[in-house]
């Protein structure tokens, strides 16, 4: 049996910490779904086109990882569409974990078979978040080594754009 894993998220935008956790997820599974998806409580920055776009140039080097984007159904759903049987998800700090494990509840809940794996980040990047990056960005902090060139650009041109 093939084992398919999704990764799902806003990715507003993906990060290296992100990125090391589909690259590390890839070697777990037989093929690995990055799903871009919308969290209805965050306000998004980039449009779910462009996020997408972002993600597929940020992991067009690994070859069992694909993307998808959908913004109408639970995650759940999307992953038995897709055959997945495992949700991967990374954790950065206790915070995360609370949070996670009450996600993963509600899945287990919705879906019995669908399994949650959970990754720790990488101590470089634990400390890093989407937002966290967005807001010093936009008072021109140097994020770059944070992000992954496509979305470093990306986040360029947004920030050059909010300033005129």
């Amino acid at each position: 049996m093939k084992r398919i894993a999704l990764f799902p998220g806003s990715f507003d935008p993906l990060t290296m910490g992100h990125l090391d956790t589909i690259e590390r997820g890839a070697k777990l599974f037989d093929e690995l779904i990055i799903g871009v998806f919308v969290n209805t409580t965050k306000k998004s920055l980039f449009t779910g086109e462009e996020r997408l776009a972002l993600v597929k140039a940020s992991v067009a080097h690994i070859e069992n990882v694909r993307v998808i984007t959908q913004a109408q159904k639970l995650t759940v759903e999307v992953a038995e569409e897709l055959g997945a049987k495992f949700l991967l998800r990374g954790i950065r700090s206790v915070k995360d974990y609370e949070y996670e494990k009450e996600i993963a509840l509600m899945n287990r809940h919705l879906d019995n078979h669908l399994e949650s794996v959970f990754l720790l980040a990488a101590p470089e990047y634990s400390h890093i978040s989407s937002s966290i990056l967005k807001e010093v960005m936009i008072f021109d902090g140097d994020v770059k080594e944070y992000l992954p060139q496509p979305v470093y650009e990306a986040l360029e041109k947004k920030r050059e754009q909010i300033e005129k």
